[in-house]
Order: C-alpha cells, then sequence, then structure tokens
C-alpha cells in the first residue's frame, strides 16, 4: 500500500468487529492502528455477553440447585452470597480479556485510545493528533437508543451495560423492554429473590422470535412469579420517596407502579457520530450503508458490526470483519452471508433460532411446512423432570430447511446441527438419517425431522 500514509489500516472500534479485523490484518503484514473510546474489547467483552453469561451462569446453577429437591437432594438451607457472585463475575470477564491490550499489543497493532473522528476521507483526529491511513474500517457498535421515556432528573436507573452492578439485591426490579436483554435480567434478579416486573410494547415477550417462544416463556415468567405486561408501553419515572414510580399505558389507561430500581433494556442505535460526512461515507438512522463486501460508499472505507445496523450478535460482527478485511487485504470474492446464523437468548430454558423464522415467511408470503416437536417427546425430559421448551422447524417449497428454533437446555449447542442444516439446503430425510445420540437433547432433532409430513 501507498507509503505516503501513516498506517496501511486504521481499525476503529476494538470490539469483537475491530479486534478481529485488526489481528487479521496484522498477522498479513498490513501496518496497523487500532483506535479505541472506551474499553479494550468492546461490549460484548467487558459488559455484555461475557458478563452476563458469567452471571446467568451462577443464578441458573443456583436455581437448579434448589429445584434439585425433586431428585432427594437436601437443598434446604442453600443460600447464595452476592458480593462472591459478583466478584465471580468479574473475574471470568477478566480472565477472558476484558479491558485488555496485550492481544494487540503482541501482534504489533499500534492502541491509540481515544475517541475517532474523520476530518476527511484518508484522515481522521483522535484528541489533538491527526491519523492518516489508506484503509479504514469503522466497528464502533452501538450505544443506547433514545428511551422517548420522560425522566425526572433526580431518579437514578439502569441501562444493559450496568445493570449486573446494582449494589444490593433490589427487593423490586422494572424492567422496560422484553427482549433478549430484559428477559435475561429478569429472571436473574427473579432467581435471586427480587420481585420483578417486565414491561414490553408488543404483544409478547420475546417479540422478535416464533409465537411459541413466548406462551413458553411467559409460563416461565409467571412460574417464577415475573410479573409481565405486555402491550404496555412506560411514559415516565419519577422519583417516589426513597424508591422510583413507574408510569406506563396499558389498555388505553395510565397506570404506575412502585419499584425500588429500574433497568432500562429498550434497545441500541448504531454508534454512527463519526463524522462521516466528512469522509463521505453515507448512513442512516440504521446504520452506515454497506455492499455485500462490507464497502461503505466511500471506496477506501469499510464497516463492520453492529454500526451498519441488523440484529446483534459476536458471530455476525466476526463475519463482517473477515469479509471486510479479505477486500481490504487483496480483491476478494468473499461476501457477507448469514446463513445458519444461530441467535440465542440466554434464559432458563436457552433460546436458539437458525435461519429464517415463522414470522418472517409470513411477511414474505412464503409457502412452507412446519412441525412443533415439545420437549416431552424425547426420554431427556423424563429423565431431568423438564418440559418447558420444544423444538420448531420450518421446511421450504423445495423441502430443504430453511429455518428452526430450539427452546430447551443447551438450545444453542442443539441448534448447531440446524445451522449445518440450514447452510447446506438438507431435507428432512437426510437430517433424519443423521446418527442422533439416544436419550439426549438433540433427539428433538431427528424426532421433528421425522414427523414433517
Amino acid at each position: 500500500m501507498s507509503k505516503k500514509f501513516d498506517y496501511d489500516l486504521v481499525v476503529i472500534g476494538s470490539g469483537d468487529a475491530g479486534g478481529e479485523a485488526a489481528l487479521i490484518a496484522a498477522k498479513s503484514g498490513l501496518k496497523v492502528a487500532l483506535v479505541e473510546a472506551d474499553k479494550w474489547g468492546g461490549a460484548n467483552l467487558n459488559t455484555t455477553n461475557i458478563p452476563y453469561g458469567a452471571a446467568l451462569n451462577a443464578a441458573f446453577t443456583y436455581k437448579q440447585a434448589i429445584a434439585s429437591a425433586r431428585f432427594g437432594i437436601s437443598s434446604g438451607n442453600l443460600r447464595y452470597n452476592y458480593p462472591t457472585l459478583n466478584n465471580w463475575r468479574k473475574v471470568a470477564t477478566r480472565n477472558s480479556g476484558a479491558n485488555s491490550k496485550e492481544i494487540f499489543d503482541d501482534a504489533k497493532i499500534n492502541c491509540i485510545h481515544g475517541r475517532a473522528r474523520f476530518v476527511s476521507k484518508n484522515e481522521i483526529a483522535v484528541g489533538s493528533k491527526t491519523i492518516s491511513a489508506a484503509k479504514f474500517l469503522i466497528a464502533t457498535g452501538a450505544v443506547t437508543a433514545d428511551t422517548g421515556i420522560k425522566i425526572a432528573e433526580n431518579v437514578n436507573y439502569y441501562l444493559p451495560e450496568n445493570a449486573l452492578e446494582i449494589p444490593r439485591v433490589p427487593k423490586s426490579v422494572f424492567i422496560v423492554g422484553a427482549g433478549s436483554t430484559g428477559c435475561e435480567l429478569a429472571q436473574y434478579y427473579a432467581t435471586l429473590g427480587s420481585e420483578v416486573v417486565v414491561a414490553e410494547i408488543a404483544g409478547r415477550l420475546l417479540p422478535r422470535e416464533d409465537e411459541e417462544v413466548g406462551q413458553v416463556l411467559d409460563e416461565v415468567f409467571t412460574a417464577d412469579g415475573i410479573k409481565v405486561l405486555t402491550q404496555s408501553r412506560v411514559v415516565g419515572i419519577e422519583k417516589d420517596g426513597t424508591e422510583k414510580r413507574v408510569f406506563f399505558m396499558r389498555g388505553g389507561q395510565e397506570k404506575s407502579i412502585k419499584i425500588s430500581e429500574v433497568i432500562l433494556c429498550t434497545g441500541s442505535a448504531p454508534n454512527i457520530d463519526l463524522g462521516l460526512d466528512n469522509a463521505g461515507v453515507k448512513y442512516t438512522h440504521s446504520g452506515i450503508t454497506v455492499d455485500e463486501t462490507m464497502q461503505t460508499s466511500a471506496k477506501n472505507i469499510y464497516a463492520a458490526g453492529d454500526v451498519t445496523g441488523g440484529y446483534s450478535s459476536p458471530e455476525k460482527a466476526i463475519g463482517d470483519a473477515r469479509v471486510a478485511v479479505a477486500h481490504i487485504i487483496r480483491k476478494s470474492k468473499i461476501v457477507r452471508d448469514y446463513t445458519g446464523l444461530i441467535r440465542i437468548t440466554n434464559t432458563c430454558p436457552e433460546v436458539a433460532q437458525v435461519g429464517i423464522s415463522e414470522d418472517d415467511c409470513i411477511r414474505r408470503d412464503r409457502r412452507i411446512k412446519k412441525i412443533v416437536v415439545p420437549l416431552r417427546a424425547v426420554q431427556k425430559a423424563n429423565i431431568c423432570d423438564y418440559y418447558n421448551g420444544f423444538v420448531k422447524l420450518i421446511f421450504g417449497r423445495t423441502g430443504t430447511l430453511i429455518g428452526g428454533t430450539v427452546m430447551a437446555p443447551n438450545a444453542g449447542i442443539i441448534a448447531q446441527e440446524l445451522a449445518y442444516a440450514v447452510k447446506y439446503e438438507m431435507t428432512a430425510t437426510e437430517i433424519t438419517n443423521v446418527p442422533h445420540a439416544a436419550n439426549d437433547w438433540s433427539e428433538l432433532i431427528r424426532t421433528a425431522a421425522e414427523r414433517i409430513k
């Protein structure tokens, strides 16, 4: 690449997309700089997937231990230590490399801490310093979207990035939004003993998932003592003594509830405050516009991950980055392809969705065949005395699998088979003919495939 620039490639953002891209580019011999405005490693590593995973694993282990009394295992004196639980979350996050740039230093990547802003298509400003590069990759992720909720100035509330930092287990929690994060937090605090209320503007929990998912999770939440307020729009939050009062519209009437803590899980928006106009990069409120190679309207600038909009996941971000870097290093035929991507919600039971959902098919007026098989269809449900969940398979016009949902223990692992089946266009017969472990949850896939008509 040209010698007139400071770097061959500057990557903005060190999360899943940016970190992956920087490491691949450096390994290929490019001179690379990595700019990070916050914590090294990005949100997934520092504030969301990893810490959430550690916290939920600990909480659900506690929940399962309590439930084990039905197997003859004594749990009468079982209890948890909240400070220790929180410390474990921090240890697990630190062990995963949170806020560490060591891996980038070892790869001879120049790490620059600060907020980047484009000056031109080949220059960015970071503080008082100007940096030039032949190519750029924008991987700045997402930020909390405007909630539209009127919140009094003296009200303290939490967001997904700090929702696990509540200093003591609250007596009660009001969670605004029943997407993946909202539902995970609802079960987490309910398991620890909080009275939990979840408000969702849509008609069901996890509205992006299949209707059956929302139905089962509603039953699970009810059994957990979680109060679910669907078709409810939160309009305001005020101080009420030492607590808060949440105002919401439901059934055409304004109602309110007094609560200890409030967590806003109302979604995110692409982080596009980068002076993109100065570089000629086109964007909308939905994110930076890219083609199938992750190239923006400025030919030397690429973007990857949440900043491009769409579904947020580490797997998608990493895939985007690999495609972008393949084109940055050399002209490549690789294009972005999300076929078989797994979307996971870490509730109990876990939810994993692959490919096209039934709602997607209805919107596109696609002819499909589907089958829904409850957990009780396999012996593993009787072995574990666990029946909350199902497997759903969706086959397209040609008879190949185009989508599927697993709601079960270890759903993410079970759904890996569906990812292969969707990716490589397997039929129900081909799935059925694959040997499956008897008396295990994965047997649900075979059972569902052989029942399709």
